[in-house]
C-alpha cells in the first residue's frame, strides 16, 4: 500500500453535493485510495450521507470536529489521519474525472515530480460545464507568492519525497499558504495539462464561494505569515498581487468567451 492516495475532504452542509463527490471518487480507475472526510459541524444530513457510504466501503472514513472551525482545520484533521504516500484534495462539492488519480500518479512517476496540479472545468450547481480553468505549465515559490494558479481540487503531492504538510491556522486562503509552504521545499509545481477535475461555482455552501474579504486576508498573510513589514505587505497586496489577479481574471474570461463560442481546449 506504499502508493496509497489519501484524499482530503472538508465538509460543511454539503448534503446537496457530497454524494456526487463520493461517487466520482468511487469511479476512479486507480483504486488504492482512502477518502478522509472531516465534517465541520454540519446542520444538514451531510453526516448521514457520508455514513451510508462508509458503511459500504471501508476506504471511506468520516471524522467530526467538535466545533465549527473552518475548512483549514477540517483539512488538517484529515491530513493527520492520512496513511497514504500521496495527498490529494477534493472538496465536498467538487468532482473528479474517473482517470484523475491514475493520470496524476503516472505523470509524477514518469517525470519525478513531487508536487503537481491540473487544469479543471468550472461547473454550475446542476453540474453543467460553464467554463474552464486553464493553468500555466509551471509555478514557482516566488510566482505563487504573487498570484495563485493552483486549484485545490487538482493538487497531488508526494509525502515520500517531501513529507507531510499541514495548513496554516487562518480562516481563508489556507490553501494558498499551503502551496507556498510546499514550494519552499520543491521550488516548483508542475501542471498536467488535462482537465481532470470539476470545480463547482455558484454554490452558496461552496468552501470557495466568499471572495469579498480575500484581499484583506492577503494583506494579513503577507504581513503575519510571510514576514513582510507592513508597508511592503501593503505594496505586495495592492500594488503587485491585485493587478496580477486582475490580469489572471481577464485571461480567464477571454478563454471562456472563446470556449462559449466553440473553441475547445484539450
Amino acid at each position: 500500500m506504499s502508493d496509497l492516495v489519501s484524499i482530503i475532504t472538508p465538509a460543511y452542509n454539503a448534503a446537496n453535493y457530497i454524494a456526487d463527490m463520493i461517487e466520482s471518487v468511487l469511479a476512479q480507475t486507480y483504486t488504492e485510495w482512502e477518502l478522509l472526510i472531516t465534517d465541520d459541524c454540519s446542520t444538514d444530513n451531510t453526516v448521514d450521507i457520508v455514513r451510508s457510504y462508509a458503511a459500504q466501503d471501508t476506504r471511506i472514513k468520516l471524522f467530526r470536529l467538535e466545533a465549527n472551525s473552518g475548512a483549514g482545520v477540517a483539512r488538517n484533521n484529515s491530513i493527520r489521519e492520512a496513511r497514504g504516500r500521496y495527498i490529494a484534495f477534493c472538496d465536498s462539492d467538487d468532482l473528479w474525472k474517473p482517470c484523475k488519480l491514475e493520470r496524476q500518479i503516472a505523470f509524477m512517476s514518469e517525470k519525478g515530480y513531487k508536487f503537481v496540479y491540473t487544469k479543471s472545468d468550472v461547473i454550475d450547481t446542476a453540474g453543467n460545464v460553464i467554463a474552464i480553468n486553464e493553468r500555466v505549465p509551471r509555478v514557482s515559490y516566488r510566482s505563487t507568492m504573487i498570484v495563485n494558479y493552483i486549484g485545490t481540487t487538482t493538487v497531488m503531492y508526494d509525502t515520500e519525497g517531501i513529507g507531510k504538510f499541514y495548513m496554516q491556522n487562518v480562516r481563508k486562503r489556507q490553501d494558498w499558504l499551503l502551496w507556498i509552504d510546499i514550494l519552499r521545499v520543491t521550488r516548483y509545481a508542475y501542471c498536467l495539462p488535462e482537465r481532470l477535475s470539476s470545480w463547482r461555482s455558484g454554490n452558496e455552501g461552496s468552501l470557495s464561494s466568499d471572495k469579498s474579504s480575500l484581499f484583506r486576508y492577503h494583506l494579513m498573510i503577507y504581513r503575519d505569515y510571510l514576514g513582510f513589514p507592513a508597508p511592503v505587505a501593503f505594496l505586495m497586496c495592492y500594488g503587485v498581487s491585485l493587478p496580477c489577479f486582475m490580469v489572471k481574471k481577464i485571461r480567464h474570461r477571454l478563454i471562456n468567451y472563446l470556449y462559449s463560442h466553440g473553441v475547445r481546449y484539450q
